[in-house]
């Protein structure tokens, strides 16, 4: 038996062949840090107003409002740092706990304890951006986001019992020989969520190359082997649909990364759907076909003491946008 043979049986132990489309729910494109090599937004900072990259509440509430209509879990609540005030950021995470029904994760940069408590209500836990566990390789790809501050809210998480999640990009510089790493740093800090991203070199950084599928796999199979239990999300880019099938076969319980609301139902999502079947799974989410569903009923049901009517107002312009943009491809 190999290595994915064996991750995947692991797999199939501990959880069901259902698989989810997880959404990263951004809200801005403005990072107050912006010099992580291999981000866009280091390329692209010195152009940005923070006020004009963050994303109106309409537009992220209306996303949201696709996202559970079309069975799309919420990866995480994210946004660069300091792109928003601690006041709007607890009325857009209690607005989407109010939609979903359900708690999130929270990737926004460090936090105190004071706000974690502030946000916990809503909040399942938060997504530490470690990015890679070459901790030498960490100090040059992200000079100013230092470990200290995260491993301090991680702290903050076990004091509220608050779970704990990490990003790590592949194909940033390390090896499978920084697995090691990877392996001690969920034990240490009781991970119970690791997303995988497989690297999407941006014209203007430093990165040209993407990791192999194969590579990708291995640390996927290495982890699901090591913590049968964690669960585990494996992204790739719309340019690396034919990943999915080897990531999820190597122990990934969901997928994320592609541009679900603009590529709805293209080749290139209709290949996703084609990858999960073809990896053993039953993909619960819908990308290539919208439900026959009364928006506008779903809108006015929303809490009027949450969504005011000029606020439903907005979010309905938004929604019509998104969904003529997912006609696109018909």
């Amino acid at each position: 038996m190999n290595l994915i043979q064996k991750a995947n049986q692991t797999y199939l132990k501990h959880f069901n062949k259902e698989t989810y489309f997880e959404r990263a729910l951004f809200f801005s494109w403005y990072c107050g840090l912006g010099d992580c090599t291999f981000c866009y937004m280091s390329i692209n900072q010195t152009k940005q107003d923070p006020k004009k990259a963050k994303r109106t509440f309409s537009s992220i509430l209306a996303e949201t409002l696709i996202s559970k209509e079309l069975n799309w879990k919420i990866e995480f609540i994210s946004g660069g740092y300091q792109s928003y005030t601690k006041k709007e950021l607890l009325f857009l995470i209690k607005a989407i706990h109010s939609i979903t029904k359900e708690k999130q994760w929270l990737n926004i940069g460090t936090l105190n304890k004071k706000e974690l408590t502030m946000f916990k209500p809503f909040t399942k836990g938060y997504a530490g951006t470690i990015e890679t566990v070459n901790w030498e390789l960490r100090k040059k790809v992200c000079p100013s986001k230092t470990l200290q501050p995260i491993l301090k809210t991680f702290q903050h998480c076990d004091e509220l019992k608050l779970k704990k999640a990490i990003t790590i990009i592949l194909g940033l510089g390390e090896t499978i020989k920084d697995f090691q790493n990877l392996k001690q740093f969920i034990k240490q800090h009781k991970i119970s969520k690791v997303t995988f991203y497989t690297l999407n070199p941006h014209p203007g950084t430093p990165f040209k190359n993407p990791p192999t599928k194969k590579y990708a796999s291995k640390w996927i199979a290495k982890t699901r082997i090591e913590f049968p239990k964690l669960h585990i999300i494996a992204g790739a880019w719309i340019d690396k649909t034919d990943y999915y099938s080897a990531l999820l076969k190597a122990g990934a319980n969901n997928i994320t990364k592609m541009p679900s609301i603009r590529k709805f139902n293209s080749k290139e999502l209709k290949n996703i759907e084609s990858e999960v079947k073809k990896a053993g799974r039953i993909f619960k989410s819908k990308l290539t076909k919208l439900p026959d569903i009364n928006w506008d009923k779903k809108i006015l049901s929303l809490n009027p003491k949450i969504f005011p009517n000029e606020l439903k107002k907005e979010i309905t312009i938004k929604l019509n946008k998104y969904l003529k943009q997912m006609k696109k491809h018909n």
